[in-house]
C-alpha cells in the first residue's frame, strides 16, 4: 500500500506547459509572432504599396495620355466639305488593301504665334505639301513633294465665309488660301487621280519644337548661308540645326542656291530624311523620357482629319510604319519643269508625272535613284528637264501591285555629305 510519503510530488506530476497562470512579468520580452504570420503581414504591406504605386502610375499615364490626345485639333470642316463633293473624288481603295495616302501640309499661317515669320494677312497658304504613300505591306513608303508654284487646275472651293471660288488654272498653293485643306485635297486628287485617305497640317511652331525634342537634326550645308529674311547664318559643312535654324533652313529661298522652290523642296526632303534617321537611330520611340517631348511637340502642332485625330490612331500608324525599313522611306519631287508661260512657275512633265501617279494609285513599286545634286546649289532645271526623271520605260512590278517607275530622289538613310560624320 502506498503511503503519502511514497506518492510522487504533485508539482512534478503537472505538465511543464500547463503551469498555473500568474501575474505577467513586466520585465519579460513580448512573445514574437510566428514566422508565417510575419510573412503574410509583410506581403500585405508590399501588395498595398505596389497597388498604390501602380494606381499612381496609371493616373499619371492617363493624365499624360489625355493631355497629348487633347492637343490634336480635329478638322471637321474639311470632312464636311469633302462629303459634299464625294461624287467628284477618286474612288475609295478596296477594303482588302491597307495601302494609305496621307497629305502632309505645312501651314504658312502667320497667326497663332507664328507672326515673327512674316506679317499676318489673315490668310494662309500651304508652304509645304507632301503626298505620302504607304504601301499595303508597309515594306516601303514614298513621299512626293508638290511644288507650291506648280500650275494646276483648282476646282470651285468653299471659302471660310461660305462663298464659292471659280474653277481656275493657278499655282498650287493658292488652293489652301482659297479653301484650306479641303480645297488642297481636291486639287491634289484632281491632278493625280489618287484618293487622299487622311491629311495632317503642321504649323511652324510645332516644327521647331519637334526638332528641339530630338536634340536637333544634322544637315549638310554645301556653301555658307547668310539669309536675313530666314534668320539664317550658317557655315559650310555639317551643321546640327535646332528649332529656329531648322525652320529657316527648310524655308529659305533667297540665300541658298539659285533661290528656286525646287531646291527648297530638295532641302525639305533631305531634312525630313535626316529627322527620320535621327528618331530611328537614337531609339526615341523606345525611350519614354525622349518620346514624350516629341509627342507633345507633334500633337500640339497638328490639325488632323477624324481618322488621325487621336493619339491611339497616330500610334497605330507609327507602329505600322515601324515595319518599313529606313532605306525604303523614299523622298522625291513630282516630275516638273519651268512653266512655259512663266519660268517662275512650274508645270508637270508628262507622261512622267502620270506614270508616277499610276504607280502610287495602284500601289506599285517606285524606285528612287540617289540624286547626288540635290541641295548642292545646282541651277534650276532648264526647259525640258525635270527634278525627278523617270526611267525611260517603266515596267510592271513582279507583285500584284501595278506599275513600277524609277526616279531621282533621296531615302531616309541617305547621307548627302558623304561619310559618317561626327
Amino acid at each position: 500500500m502506498t503511503t503519502p510519503a511514497d506518492s510522487p510530488d504533485v508539482e512534478d506530476a503537472l505538465p511543464t506547459d500547463t503551469a498555473p497562470a500568474g501575474p505577467p512579468d513586466a520585465d519579460a520580452p513580448p512573445a514574437e509572432a510566428p514566422p508565417r504570420k510575419r510573412r503574410r503581414t509583410w506581403l500585405r504591406v508590399l501588395a498595398a504599396v505596389v497597388s498604390l504605386a501602380l494606381l499612381a502610375g496609371a493616373g499619371v499615364s492617363w493624365y499624360l495620355y489625355k493631355r497629348l490626345d487633347g492637343n490634336i485639333r480635329t478638322d471637321t470642316s474639311t470632312a464636311h466639305e469633302l462629303m459634299r463633293v464625294q461624287a467628284e473624288r477618286p474612288p475609295v481603295l478596296p477594303e482588302a488593301t491597307t495601302a494609305e495616302n496621307i497629305l502632309l501640309l505645312g501651314s504658312d499661317n502667320r497667326g497663332g504665334g507664328n507672326g515673327k515669320y512674316g506679317q499676318d494677312s489673315g490668310t494662309q497658304r500651304s508652304d509645304t505639301a507632301i503626298l505620302l504613300h504607304l504601301a499595303a505591306d508597309r515594306k516601303s513608303a514614298t513621299a512626293v513633294s508638290l511644288p507650291r508654284d506648280l500650275m494646276v487646275e483648282i476646282p470651285s472651293c468653299r471659302r471660310a465665309d461660305g462663298s464659292m471660288t471659280s474653277p481656275q488654272f493657278a499655282q498650287f498653293n493658292w488652293a489652301f488660301e482659297f479653301g484650306g485643306a479641303a480645297c488642297t485635297i481636291r486639287t491634289v486628287e484632281k491632278a493625280t487621280g489618287i484618293r487622299v485617305d487622311h491629311h495632317l497640317v503642321v504649323d511652324f511652331n510645332g516644327f521647331t519644337k519637334m526638332v528641339d525634342a530630338v536634340g536637333g537634326v544634322e544637315v549638310c550645308v554645301p556653301h555658307p548661308v547668310h539669309d536675313r529674311d530666314a534668320h539664317l547664318d550658317l557655315a559650310a559643312g555639317r551643321q546640327l540645326l535646332h528649332g529656329e535654324q531648322a525652320l529657316g533652313y527648310v524655308r529659305a529661298r533667297k540665300g541658298i542656291g539659285d533661290g528656286s522652290d525646287t531646291q527648297r523642296m530638295d532641302r525639305q526632303q533631305q531634312f525630313l530624311a535626316s529627322l527620320v534617321q535621327k528618331v530611328d537611330s537614337t531609339g526615341v520611340l523606345l525611350n519614354p523620357a525622349a518620346l514624350y517631348p516629341l509627342l507633345s511637340a507633334a500633337t500640339s502642332s497638328l490639325t488632323a482629319d477624324e481618322g488621325l485625330d487621336s493619339l491611339a490612331e497616330l500610334y497605330e500608324l507609327a507602329q505600322s510604319l515601324r515595319k518599313t525599313p529606313t532605306d525604303q522611306v523614299r523622298f522625291l519631287t513630282v516630275p516638273r519643269r519651268p512653266y512655259t508661260a512663266d519660268p517662275n512657275r512650274d508645270e508637270l512633265v508628262q507622261p512622267a508625272a502620270a506614270e508616277l501617279f499610276t504607280a502610287l494609285r495602284e500601289d506599285g513599286q517606285v524606285t528612287v535613284e540617289q540624286d547626288t545634286h540635290a541641295g548642292s546649289g545646282s541651277t534650276r532645271p532648264g526647259a525640258g528637264t525635270s527634278s525627278a526623271t523617270p526611267a525611260a520605260s517603266p515596267t510592271p512590278s513582279g507583285g500584284a501591285a501595278g506599275a513600277s517607275s524609277s526616279y531621282r530622289g533621296t531615302t531616309a538613310d541617305s547621307d548627302v555629305c558623304g561619310g559618317s560624320g561626327d
